[in-house]
C-alpha cells in the first residue's frame, strides 16, 4: 500500500471507530487492526491518537467553515457590501447544523464523527476549538457592519449564543425528541436554522434589559443603628 493510501486508510477506519465508539474507548491498536496497517504506520504518519484526532477535526472543521463563509460572502455582495444579520447567523450556524442532523446526514460517518466531536470534550478539540477563531471573526466583523453602533459586547454575546444553541441542539436531540413527545421535529433542519437564528436576532435587536437599581438605604447617623438596618 503507498504511503497516501496508507495514511487514508488509517483516517478513515479512525473516522468510523470515533464515530460508533467515541474516543475513549478506541484505541491505536483498534485503529491499526481496522485499517489493516501496522502501528508504526501510525506513529509515522500522526505520531500520537491526539494528532490524529486533530487532523480529522481540522479536516471536517475546514469544511464546515469554508461553507460558512461561502454563504456569508454570497449574502453580504446581495445586500450591497452589508448583510442583514438574519442572514449572516444563517450563515454561521446552517453548515453546522446541516452537516450534522436529518435523515439524510446523520447516517454518514463524518456527521456522527462531528457530533461525537461535539458531545465529547476531548484535550486535541478542545485546544483547536479556542485557537481557530479567525473565521469566526469575520462574522463578527460582517454583524459590526449589520448593526453598527452595537456595544461589541453584544455582538460577541450573539455570536456565542447562535453557536451554542446550535451545539447543544447537535447533542441533546434525542432528549428534546423524548421531552417534546415528537412534536419537535429534528428531522426538519431547515425549521431548525430558523428557529436558532430567529432567537438569536431577537437577542440582539429586542431592546436593552434594564439595569437593576439597588435599593438606596437610607443614611445612619455615625454610632446610631435602627431596626430596619438589623
Amino acid at each position: 500500500m503507498s504511503s497516501d493510501r496508507t495514511r487514508s486508510a488509517i483516517l478513515a477506519a479512525a473516522e468510523r471507530l470515533y464515530a460508533d465508539r467515541g474516543f475513549g474507548d478506541v484505541t491505536l491498536r483498534d485503529i491499526v487492526a481496522e485499517a489493516n496497517v501496522n502501528l508504526a504506520a501510525v506513529n509515522y504518519h500522526f505520531g500520537s491518537k491526539d494528532e490524529l484526532i486533530a487532523e480529522l477535526f481540522v479536516t471536517r472543521s475546514l469544511a464546515t467553515n469554508r461553507e460558512r463563509l461561502n454563504e456569508l460572502k454570497a449574502a453580504e455582495e446581495q445586500g450591497g457590501g452589508r448583510a442583514p444579520i438574519d442572514a449572516i447567523l444563517h450563515a454561521l450556524v446552517g453548515p453546522t447544523l446541516r452537516g450534522c442532523l436529518g435523515p439524510d446526514r446523520e447516517g454518514s460517518t463524518a456527521a456522527r464523527f462531528m457530533i461525537r466531536a461535539s458531545i465529547e470534550s476531548v484535550p486535541p478539540i478542545r485546544r483547536i476549538k479556542n485557537r481557530e477563531v479567525d473565521h469566526l471573526r469575520k462574522f463578527i466583523a460582517a454583524m459590526r457592519r449589520a448593526m453598527p453602533g452595537r456595544d461589541d459586547a453584544d455582538l460577541y454575546w450573539g455570536l456565542h449564543f447562535a453557536l451554542a444553541m446550535s451545539h447543544h441542539t447537535i447533542r441533546e436531540k434525542e432528549r428534546l425528541t423524548k421531552l417534546s413527545e415528537g412534536q419537535c421535529d429534528l428531522n426538519d433542519v431547515q425549521a431548525i436554522i430558523d428557529r436558532v437564528v430567529s432567537v438569536s436576532v431577537m437577542a440582539l435587536t429586542g431592546g436593552e434589559t434594564p439595569a437593576k437599581k439597588m435599593p438606596v438605604r437610607p443614611a445612619v447617623p455615625h454610632g446610631r443603628l435602627t431596626r430596619q438596618d438589623l
